[in-house]
């Protein structure tokens, strides 16, 4: 019986599988988004929030946690800069996984893992939809639209006759 054992060992020894979601949490910190396997994704995604939740208090008991875990003072720094300051709010969540299909070489099934909040693509339509109303729109976008074909088709009736 395997009760209470969350972890995925993804075929990896315990040092080789700390220092490999290490790195790949520092790729990830740095560039805002990887390309993996879904499995080490969603390990990934096990791994990283909960460093995350750590960066939106700075403090130096928090750094030194987060740094005994990624290992790398430039991820610890920009988690603490960037990151936080954008998920300061966010309760938790931080991560999104977007599965990609499969890979070409030995059909893995791959998929893209991102931080939610420096999305742009997903936050722009968002905060758009926000700022109006679904009756302000409709007024605005029809009005100008409604007025333009029908003063072009009486000046081509003019033009005619």
């Amino acid at each position: 019986m395997r009760h209470g054992k969350k972890v995925n060992h993804l075929s990896r020894q315990t040092g080789h599988r700390k220092a490999m979601l290490a790195n790949m949490a520092c790729s990830l910190i740095e560039h805002k988004r990887i390309n993996t396997t879904v499995a080490k994704a969603k390990a990934l995604k096990q791994f990283v929030e909960p460093l995350v939740t750590k960066s939106k208090e700075d403090t130096t008991h928090n750094r030194r946690i987060v740094f005994s875990y990624l290992r790398n003072k430039y991820a610890v720094t920009e988690l603490f800069r960037e990151v936080a300051a954008k998920v300061g709010d966010r309760p938790g969540g931080y991560t999104r996984i977007i599965k990609l299909g499969n890979r070409l070489g030995d059909n893995a099934d791959m998929a893209m893992i991102e931080l939610v909040d420096f999305n742009t693509l997903y936050n722009a339509t968002k905060k758009e939809a926000k700022k109006t109303t679904r009756r302000g729109r409709t007024k605005k976008a029809d009005a100008p639209v409604a007025e333009a074909p029908a003063t072009e088709s009486n000046e081509t009736s003019e033009a005619t006759e």
